[in-house]
């Protein structure tokens, strides 16, 4: 089998109402890249007539595939199902509702050949077609994770992006169990570009991004991505530090002047001296465990984008083997024999 130049991943799940017009704004866009693609659509466990439709459009469609997870797995495991039996050389997810307009991978992808660019984002510029509520969870949403990942990460980024199939390989490597690749992404480094556009309303069905899957993709992504939940038992040892001196300064204060009741100033002492030991020691104990974490995550400390010494000693291991693979016409047919002096029979 050829392997295609574009791979398309679409995690579908409950979405028999909306497949029609997806493949209907599609297909004339992949078609008329002249280029060769496949889609790959992931099958998330639906329980409507998903995969069904999928299995006859496939039947006039020969570039579409489908790949059915046992059980509904969530977005991002569906992303990963797609990302690691795509074949093509750019690969692009975007979600099946149509939000996202199928009309920019054309854009996307001539910017990633044109500036030979890994990862191509697909900025919402436009979110006028979402609620107020979404549109502030959401902003406030990016603006946490860049304080995680940093200003690699733009804002408005979702998972509709092009990714380079060194792109792909290098997330293939990552150990993640719970991957969320708003983060993952960015956090590589590879070159990136961005590609604005206007977020459409859904275009059928329901929304499957509801307030309890979006507070837990907050959770994955800051708990998958930082210790910094664990750290907070030690600030709050040490303001709770700074509170006992406080407070034990006026405890004696209020004890020399004989206006407490007598063992009320020692108890006092020692219960915030003891809750603020505890809690150091609980951040102490956190500490631990977010190095144990990362241990277990066992991601890679980096990747290597160019290395001139490794390409210069390819380079020379080339040229070693060219004369045994491939002798010059011109050089000694009979090497081995040095200087031997060839006499004639007469």
């Amino acid at each position: 089998m050829a392997v295609p130049r574009l791979s398309v991943v679409i995690p579908m799940y409950n979405e028999e109402a909306v497949l029609p017009l997806l493949v209907s704004r599609l297909r004339p866009v992949l078609d008329g890249l002249g280029q060769t693609y496949e889609v790959v659509a992931v099958d998330d466990g639906s329980r409507d007539a998903t995969a069904a439709i999928v299995t006859l459009i496939r039947a006039k469609w020969p570039e579409l595939r489908l790949v059915r997870l046992r059980r509904n797995s969530g977005h991002q495991a569906a992303l990963t199902a797609g990302l690691h039996r795509s074949h093509g050389d750019y690969v692009v997810t975007i979600d099946a509702d149509l939000q996202d307009p199928p009309e920019t991978i054309t854009e996307m992808l001539h910017l990633a050949q044109s500036q030979e660019l890994d990862i191509v984002y697909g900025v919402r510029g436009d979110r006028a077609s979402d609620t107020l509520f979404k549109r502030g969870t959401a902003n406030l949403y990016y603006r946490l994770m860049r304080r995680i990942v940093g200003n690699r990460m733009p804002l408005g980024a979702g998972d509709f992006r092009l990714l380079s199939r060194a792109m792909v390989d290098a997330l293939r490597e990552l150990p993640e169990q719970a991957p969320v690749y708003r983060l993952l992404v960015p956090w590589l480094g590879f070159p990136s570009g961005q590609v604005v556009y206007t977020r459409e309303k859904r275009a059928a069905g329901s929304s499957k991004y509801p307030l309890g899957k979006m507070v837990n993709l907050t959770v994955d992504s800051i708990i998958s991505f930082t210790a910094a939940p664990l750290r907070l038992g030690i600030w709050l040892g040490v303001f709770g530090a700074l509170a006992c001196v406080v407070a034990a300064a006026k405890v004696l204060v209020a004890y020399f002047q004989g206006t407490v009741v007598p063992g009320w100033t020692s108890l006092s002492l020692v219960v915030l001296f003891l809750g603020a030991c505890q809690l150091i020691c609980l951040g102490l104990l956190g500490e631990y465990v977010g190095r144990i974490y990362q241990g277990v995550q066992a991601r890679p400390a980096y990747f290597v984008g160019e290395d001139s010494l490794a390409e210069a000693e390819s380079r020379a291991r080339t040229r070693q083997r060219r004369p045994l693979e491939e002798p010059d016409e011109e050089s000694d047919p009979l090497p081995h024999l040095g200087n031997l002096t060839v006499r004639s029979l007469d």
